[in-house]
């Protein structure tokens, strides 16, 4: 719920034309969601992971903590951290990479409205996008950019935990009692949310295209990762794998602190 007005300006700029422009930057972009539909426009699609999301993080830390075993991860050897992330965020993308494409199919009829003052949605709500979406690709339907998003989730999936365990075990070590505190379980939180989005942001901007296309294979812009990826970058070079992240950043530390600290929090109160 605190993420999701970040993830919407993201996704909007991450997806608007190259050479006509809706939104100068984050703050036009948010303000003018906010003008044309109320405070409310900035959680365009968040049924979806509202619905999903409780299934896709029970998922995901389930496998972490299933790959750790598996793994057998220990503090004198931090990569085994990367190696037990990677495992789980391949699990956890069958159920993240269904909810990421109705989200932003929804997120970008903004985009296209503004673009086109004569657009006529085809949706009139998430529901609408599944139902479009199974109709013409069926079971395959909800898994539009898959490869995509796998492409992305493995190694970041392997910096998000690597990171956070790694920050939080060097905390530890300098604690009399060698435990991480509440404030430095946050801050080790917040610094794998941060290492995760600003090193593999260009990776999201081409999955946010890929699942922003069409849902009628037909009329698709792109054919698949790596089209969609040279046609970014011929219009307008390097830039276009960067749109969006300052939103995603002010996002992703605050709402990947509180996440793992309620993760790391209540497994320690069950323990």
């Amino acid at each position: 719920m605190l993420g999701h007005p970040f993830d919407t300006v993201k996704v909007l700029l991450q997806t608007q034309s190259a050479t006509k422009p809706v939104y100068s930057g984050a703050i036009d972009a948010a303000s003018k969601v906010i003008k044309s539909e109320g405070f409310g426009g900035l959680y365009r699609g968040v049924q979806s992971p509202l619905a999903g999301q409780m299934f896709f993080r029970a998922t995901l830390f389930f496998a972490y903590a299933r790959a750790k075993e598996f793994v057998g991860v220990k503090p004198e050897d931090p990569l085994s951290y990367c190696r037990a992330g990677a495992l789980a965020w391949f699990a956890g993308t069958f159920f993240e990479s269904p909810i990421d494409l109705y989200k932003s199919q929804w997120q970008c009829q903004l985009i296209k409205a503004k673009a086109d003052p004569n657009y006529k949605s085809p949706y009139r709500s998430v529901l609408d996008v599944v139902k479009e979406s199974w109709k013409h690709n069926g079971i395959r339907g909800p898994y539009q950019a898959f490869g995509a998003t796998m492409a992305r989730n493995l190694p970041a999936g392997a910096v998000y935990f690597g990171v956070f365990e790694n920050t939080k075990n060097a905390f530890a070590r300098r604690n009399e009692d060698g435990k991480a505190t509440n404030l430095q379980i946050i801050c080790s939180g917040g610094i794998g949310g941060f290492f995760y989005w600003s090193l593999f942001y260009p990776m999201d901007v081409v999955k946010s295209a890929l699942m922003t296309d069409s849902v009628i294979k037909s009329q698709r812009k792109y054919t698949g990762y790596f089209d969609a990826a040279s046609k970014l970058y011929a219009g307008s070079g390097v830039k276009a794998f960067y749109r969006g992240i300052v939103p995603c950043l002010l996002r992703a530390s605050p709402a990947n602190a509180g996440m793992l600290f309620c993760v790391d929090f209540v497994r320690r109160a069950i323990d």
